[in-house]
Parts: structure tokens; C-alpha cells; sequence
């Protein structure tokens, strides 16, 4: 499953014109009076040179890039709807405004987040309140547990400062990383970005100086939510995936379907920059650089897997 981005900012930041230009969407920007009913979802294409090649190389006839899924959930960051199940979230800040102040904004939008949560969690101190009238032990430790963290949380704190662990069904917006990003000359023109999103590659990068600024945001969610890349190559498809820092060639086959990891027998290993040179993996197994790997084996950026799996 594709890890989720939430984007969130001040009325008229540029949330959703920022949602398009990374998905291509084509959601509609409107006026923070305007307010839509419904989230803006979309999947942003994470740009890796290596698959482009990998692909060359095999034969692959379809190339599918890895991508990360985002949600823009328009109106003030004090609706967070769907951003609650977001791995992390991205802060639009104004900068192109007449008098605009970016650090000052993620200040607000900070404590925008901090009274989010603090209604998130007296909604459900209610709750857990009513259930532990019935004496259930548990019930009431978890009563006490919140109200402790609704005190945190009313002297200003975030519950990333929690010491301690929280209740998993809590799901706090404060525990995520926070990308700030200014919308203006001191960041990403992300409505200049938006119009090239609408172009091809290749008339795109006739408008740019330099790569574009939209790979940099991907390349800064994948550092902040701790991602590697690993690849499938074959003559059908040349993919790339994303699995957290320190997971396994079990995880790595989950991801790419359940009855795969079921059948988990061995994961045939080589490296991206090794197969290139190699130029198929029959040439890797006859030099000795295509390994066999077991459930444990932790994968690494730029991994080729290819898994063995037996249902």
C-alpha cells in the first residue's frame, strides 16, 4: 500500500494548486470562501533515473515508478478529515503574498495542528469516559491516559513531545513529520509548477533552469518518512517500490502482493548498478553477483528482488 501525504496550510496558500502539480489532477482551486465538500486524493510519481534504465536493460515492455499517495483536504487546517491516516503531512506556507510572513504561518499552522488534536482527543475522552463507568479496568486507565494528554496538549504541546507511548487508535496529527514548504520566490512557484505538470517531460524542461523543484519535494518526503527504493525488472513490467528503512525481503514481497509473502521461498538479490553492468540476469549469475536471500534479509536502496514464492 502507498504511503499517504497530507497537505495542509492557511486559507489561500496554495494546498491544492501544490495537489496538482504533484498529482496532475486537476483538482479545482478555489477561493478559501469556496470551500469543497469532499478530499482531493491523487498519487505523486516518484521520479527514480535507475528504473528508466533498469527497464533498457531487461527489456521491460511497461515501466511503472513507485508513487506516494496525497491527500489535499481543502478549507483550514483545523478540518482534518482524512489527514489523520496520513504517514506525513506537507505545509503549504504563503510566501508570495503582499506583507507575507512564512515563518509566522507555520507557527499558526503548528498550533492549528496542537488544537486539532486537542479536540480530537477531548471528543474521545467523552467516550472513553462513558465506557469505563461499566468498571472495566483497562477503560479506566485509558481515561486517566488521555486526560493526562489533554493537559499536555492544553499547555501548548504537541504530542510529539509526549513521553510515552499513545493509544494506537488516537492517530495524532502533532507525531507526524511536518515538510514545510513556501509557496513563492524563497521556495516552489507551485502554480508555474502546476502549468508544466500539464505539459510533457520534454516541454517542461524547456521552461526550467534545472531539475524540476517538484522532485525535490518527493525526494524530501521519502527522507522524512524514512523510504528506500528496491526494484522489480522482467521482460512484462520494470517497477520500483518503497518499503521503510530496516524492512525485509518478506516485507518487500507483502508489498508487492500478500500471496507472494504466503509463498515465500527465497528472494533472488542483486544490485541495480550490477545488473546494468551485467546487462540480464543470466550474465549477474554467472559472475556471482545475484545472491539468494532469505525472509530476514534486510533490503537495501536499489535492490533488485526478485522473489521465489510457492502457493
Amino acid at each position: 500500500m502507498a504511503l499517504r501525504v497530507g497537505i495542509v496550510g492557511l486559507p489561500n496558500a496554495g494546498k491544492t494548486t501544490l495537489f496538482n502539480a504533484l498529482t496532475h489532477a486537476g483538482a479545482q482551486v478555489t477561493a478559501y470562501a469556496e470551500v469543497a465538500q469532499k478530499p482531493n486524493l491523487g498519487m505523486a510519481v516518484i521520479t527514480d533515473h535507475r528504473l528508466d534504465r533498469l527497464a533498457v536493460v531487461v527489456g521491460s515492455r511497461k515501466v511503472t515508478p513507485a508513487a506516494i499517495r496525497v491527500v489535499d483536504v481543502p478549507g483550514r487546517a483545523e478540518i482534518p478529515g482524512e489527514l489523520r491516516q496520513a504517514d506525513a503531512l506537507l505545509a503549504v506556507l504563503d510566501g508570495f503574498s503582499d506583507g507575507a510572513e512564512p515563518t509566522t504561518d507555520l507557527e499558526t499552522l503548528r498550533l492549528e495542528l496542537i488544537v486539532a488534536d486537542r479536540e480530537h482527543v477531548e471528543r474521545r475522552l467523552e467516550r472513553v469516559r462513558k465506557e469505563a463507568k461499566s468498571g472495566d479496568r483497562a477503560k479506566r486507565q485509558e481515561a486517566e491516559l488521555t486526560e493526562r494528554l489533554l493537559a499536555h496538549l492544553d499547555e501548548g504541546h504537541p504530542l510529539s513531545e509526549w513521553v510515552g507511548e499513545l493509544p494506537s487508535e488516537l492517530e495524532p496529527l502533532t507525531t507526524k513529520p511536518l515538510l514545510p514548504l513556501e509557496n513563492g520566490p524563497g521556495g516552489i512557484d507551485c502554480a508555474l509548477e502546476m502549468e508544466l505538470a500539464e505539459l510533457s517531460d520534454e516541454e517542461a524542461a524547456q521552461f526550467r533552469s534545472g531539475p524540476s523543484a517538484l522532485d525535490d519535494v518527493v525526494v524530501r518526503l521519502k527522507e522524512a518518512l524514512g523510504l528506500i527504493t528496491f526494484f522489480t525488472a522482467g521482460d512484462t513490467e520494470a517497477r520500483s517500490w518503497t518499503l521503510q528503512h530496516g524492512q525485509t525481503a518478506l516485507e518487500a514481497a507483502e508489498s508487492i502482493h500478500s500471496d507472494i509473502a504466503r509463498g515465500f521461498i527465497r528472494a533472488e538479490v542483486i544490485r541495480w548498478d550490477d545488473l546494468i553492468e551485467c546487462g540480464s540476469h543470466a550474465e549477474a549469475a554467472r559472475r556471482g553477483l545475484q545472491r539468494l536471500e532469505g525472509k530476514t534479509y534486510v533490503v537495501e536502496d536499489g535492490d533488485v528482488v526478485n522473489v521465489r514464492f510457492n502457493v
